[in-house]
């Protein structure tokens, strides 16, 4: 009698386990996709910035003290290192550790490095050959 009795409570323990494991979710927590999302987006921030070439991509790390800071700390070297591989370096943990607002910086100041958006001093960063030739002083 016991052996109905023990084949009972293990049948009642399995299908009470297999109910929980119905209940849990087995989707990711919404903010997966949003984790994702930023990797994503900094991976592409990274790949944009080593595009850039090196008097373009000093103004931009200049511009966000964050990773101006990062360089500056090993002064004139830092400096020179990253002439030397700005563009193998893996950028994207400092990118990381940008707030919102620095990283939209980095974004912005990018785009207008490679001349896709729309900059303030745009038109003065114009080639001679757009001004008028009255003004132009090299004729």
């Amino acid at each position: 009698m016991t052996q109905p009795l023990a084949a009972l409570i293990v049948l009642l323990w399995i299908s009470s386990v297999f109910a929980a494991d119905a209940d849990s979710p087995a989707a990711p927590p919404p903010e997966a996709p949003a984790a994702a999302a930023a990797i994503a987006d900094a991976k592409r921030i990274e790949r944009d910035l080593q595009a850039l070439e090196w008097t373009q991509f000093r103004t931009v790390i200049e511009s966000i003290p964050g990773m101006k800071a990062d360089v500056d700390a090993y002064g004139l070297l830092g400096w020179s290192y990253v002439q030397a591989n700005y563009r193998t370096y893996a950028w994207r943990k400092n990118i990381d550790r940008l707030d919102e607002a620095q990283r939209a910086q980095l974004v912005e100041l990018i785009r207008v490095a490679k001349g896709v958006g729309d900059a303030p001093n745009a038109k003065a960063a114009g080639a001679p050959a757009d001004a008028p030739a009255e003004s132009r002083t090299d004729l």
